[in-house]
């Protein structure tokens, strides 16, 4: 009996990898080379392509198409048919099929959360816990913790850990979740954010072996 789950409708090809606890659902399909991380989660209709890496607690909703030369970090939230590329000028009648030539890389890093129906374009890096808005078309880098929303999409303020916006507080300009089980405090400094309080309250993180 395998440790994770995948329903009848599923397609999972040979030489794929599927960490622990990972659950895959309706008319998915994993191809040759891909890699699943620990307690996954794969919505309705997805598709994992060729040698895509997947970290670990990543959840993919339904209608989501991970192409090759897409790397998911741990954490990440990939929102109801968002899109991801990997090719910037594709034409039906010159083929551009060389994974090493030919795709573009893109990054979702640690815990960044991707929203329904956002296009991310090839090649750019989305930080560590940032947020996009729902049918934002992201073509540039996003900061760690952004929020940014919009056609093209751009940075309309700062996420917690916990995707609450920050909110800035007077006494001390020390950046503050709203969210009342979290009020984690935060140090904000040339784009760059610092975690500087955690309150014993705060919702604390997913914790993986």
């Amino acid at each position: 009996m395998s440790d994770y789950y995948v329903h009848p409708t599923a397609v999972i090809d040979d030489g794929c990898t599927i960490g622990t606890g990972t659950r895959i659902w309706h008319f998915c399909h994993v191809m040759k080379g891909a890699s699943l991380g620990r307690r996954c989660i794969l919505g309705q209709n997805c598709f994992i392509d060729r040698n895509v890496d997947i970290g670990d607690n990543v959840k993919i909703q339904n209608n989501v198409s991970v192409y090759t030369g897409c790397h998911i970090a741990d954490h990440a939230f990939l929102g109801p048919s968002c899109v991801f590329t990997n090719v910037n000028t594709p034409r039906s009648a010159f083929p551009r099929t060389d994974p090493t030539v030919d795709y573009i890389d893109t990054w979702v890093r640690r815990g960044a959360s991707i929203g329904a129906n956002a296009t991310i374009r090839c090649g750019v890096e989305l930080g560590e816990w940032c947020l996009i808005g729902s049918g934002a078309v992201v073509v540039d880098d996003v900061p760690a913790h952004a929020v940014v929303v919009g056609v093209p999409a751009r940075r309309k303020g700062w996420a917690c850990l916990c995707a609450g916006v920050l909110k800035q507080r007077e006494s001390d300009g020390h950046w503050v979740c709203p969210e009342a089980n979290c009020n984690r405090e935060y140090a904000i400094a040339d784009g760059h954010v610092e975690l500087v309080h955690t309150p014993e309250h705060a919702r604390s993180m997913v914790a993986l072996d």
